[in-house]
């Protein structure tokens, strides 16, 4: 994985500011996720977007998840929903989550529902000024609602029903939430068509497979078709911890390598974004 720059992560202080005064980021600015194969930064914008990521496990997904929960929690401008099954991948930014949810199917659904209800009084808003999209002055904050992992909430733990009623629900938040502000990043393990059906998976703008076991597991996050065109998850060596493939909304898979950060480095992390949402 490519290593770790500060820069890109922490905010600056302000020079002469009496008390000291940091700068934290906004959820409009665009994310780091890592360097291509020519070396090239590559960043993705999730304002207005939503993620899907997976693969097998160790592959990379969960780090990934964290750079981009990393970003989240030091911007300023949006309240972070954590969905967590596995509850230690997403556990320590708990303290700056609006919402913190583990392997709990009741109150992940009554999340899930007031985000649902959420994105109703934001699209009644939208009819109301008939604009297209909501925007910093409309009053409503940004939402990023990280998942890890779908196949928990969706086949493991709950009723036919619980699990059938999160699917529908996760469906209509990535599919109304673009136009409102609110971000689905979800992450799985187990990319299969029961996890993640193809009129899911088509609501994500960017999609970002780690080595996968099969080319028909890469197609479920890239999209049907791309690893007959060479496009496959299956070749990133087992090594490679890290690498995927990156596909942005109608464009061709990109090689990359995410950035790594460790267990210190996210503590630090969540003490500076603590500190800045305090300030806020």
């Amino acid at each position: 994985m490519s290593s770790f720059n500060p820069r890109q992560v922490f905010p600056r202080r302000t020079p002469g500011a009496t008390p000291t005064r940091w700068i934290g980021l906004s959820i409009y600015d665009p994310i780091y996720l890592g360097v291509d194969t020519r070396g090239k930064t590559v960043h993705v914008t999730l304002m207005y977007r939503n993620i899907l990521l997976g693969g097998e496990p160790g592959a990379g997904k969960s780090v990934a998840l964290g750079n981009i929960v990393a970003h989240a929690a030091l911007c300023t401008d949006v309240d972070l929903i954590l969905i967590d099954g596995k509850i230690v991948e997403l556990l320590p930014y708990a303290p700056v989550a609006k919402e913190f949810v583990g392997n709990n199917m009741p109150k992940a659904l009554r999340v899930l529902k007031d985000l649902q209800t959420d994105l109703d009084e934001r699209y009644l808003h939208l009819a109301r000024t008939g604009r297209k999209k909501i925007v910093p002055d409309d009053g409503f904050r940004a939402k990023l609602v990280a998942i890890d992992e779908l196949a928990y909430f969706t086949v493991t733990v709950g009723t036919k029903e619980q699990q059938e009623e999160f699917r529908t629900l996760i469906r209509d938040i990535v599919a109304r939430g673009r136009a409102a502000g609110i971000i689905v990043v979800a992450a799985t393990q187990r990319p299969s068509a029961d996890i993640v059906p193809t009129s899911l998976r088509d609501l994500f703008g960017y999609r970002l497979a780690f080595r996968c076991a099969t080319d028909s597991s890469s197609d479920i996050i890239l999209g049907t078709g791309w690893a007959s065109q060479g496009h496959t998850a299956v070749d990133i060596a087992p090594e490679s911890l890290g690498v995927g493939l990156l596909r942005a909304e109608g464009g061709f898979p990109r090689r990359l390598k995410t950035a790594f950060l460790n267990d210190n480095q996210h503590r630090q992390i969540v003490r500076r974004a603590v500190h800045l949402r305090r300030a806020a």
